[in-house]
């Protein structure tokens, strides 16, 4: 299938050179988000095709795992350059992210198109543990960090 924004690709040599030139941080931004954009649709039909040949359990865990591919990449960069509580903004704006913006649009698209909803109790609960696990291992570690701050203070 052919896309009409695969043009766009031609945008990545243009922002390496761009990059190389040293040119205004914002030129190199904008022609690299834009040549990600086509990647992004590609790397989306192809979850797509493994979930209709494997099923929806290795295709869900696919879309989520490189649904957050960003969100791995900022954490690398980040960290290599000690940049921790960027990592943590990054985390917690993907979990929101997913929880207001994907859920509520799902929920809202959904009820436009059909007038009842049905859902599978399986993977609902598989998202809320999840979720609920997520939450609990943002929350334990700044918990032991605030709570150890006074503590290790040598007489």
């Amino acid at each position: 299938m052919r896309s009409p924004l695969n043009w766009m690709l031609l945008l990545i040599p243009v922002a390496i050179a761009l990059e190389i030139a040293e040119a205004d941080a914002l030129y190199v931004f904008a022609a690299s988000a834009g040549g990600i954009i086509p990647l992004a649709g590609w790397m989306g039909r192809s979850t797509e095709w493994i979930a209709e040949h494997l099923g929806p359990g290795v295709g869900g865990l696919l879309n989520a795992t490189f649904g957050n591919a960003a969100e791995l990449i900022i954490a690398v960069v980040a960290l290599r350059a000690g940049m921790h509580d960027v990592v943590k903004a990054s985390i917690t704006g993907s979990i929101i992210g997913n929880i207001l913006l994907v859920l509520g649009l799902a929920i809202v698209a959904g009820g436009v198109r059909h007038r009842e909803l049905k859902f599978n109790r399986t993977a609902a609960s598989l998202s809320t543990t999840l979720l609920a696990l997520s939450a609990i291992a943002l929350i334990i570690p700044a918990l032991f960090h605030r709570l150890s701050e006074g503590t290790n203070q040598v007489p």
